[in-house]
């Protein structure tokens, strides 16, 4: 009975190093690409990072009712402009990345020049996606 468990112990070990020798034997399948990132911007158009500060001597009612009344809620973005990201970052407010054609730069400004100023203090900052060129980069570490 030893004898035969030892037989198929060893038969098992062989016929795991042959599947094993089989498989890495096999070319190997390349990696697909990432997707292409959301935050690409397409012919044209420019990524453009907006800052929306709280004004923190408002309470957010105060701030809502204010974006309300001066049409924020209606006319933000304009039509033609896309939100790629919107995050609350809490002390700061909210961070808001459009995809912005080129012809629709003034547009997007005068929107919130007309409906954002009072209940927020506004930045503006072109961007663009960095990390596939990171990941690109042979030396970094995962």
């Amino acid at each position: 009975m030893k004898r035969r468990e030892t037989l198929s112990s060893t038969a098992a070990a062989l016929l795991l190093t042959v599947l094993c020798s089989a498989i890495n034997a096999l070319p190997a399948a390349a990696q697909a690409p990432p997707e292409a990132s959301a935050a690409v911007p397409k012919a044209g158009s420019f990524l453009l990072t907006v800052f929306l500060r709280h004004d923190q001597t408002k309470t957010v009612e105060q701030i809502n009712a204010q974006l309300r009344d001066q049409g924020f809620y209606k006319k933000f973005p304009p039509d033609g402009i896309e939100i790629v990201s919107w995050y609350v970052m809490m002390g700061i407010g909210q961070v808001v990345i459009l995809r912005v054609p080129a012809e629709k730069l003034r547009d997007t400004n005068r929107v919130i020049e007309q409906t954002a100023w009072g209940g927020y203090r506004t930045e503006f900052y072109p961007t663009y996606d960095f990390k596939p060129v990171w990941d690109a980069i042979p030396h970094h570490r995962p």
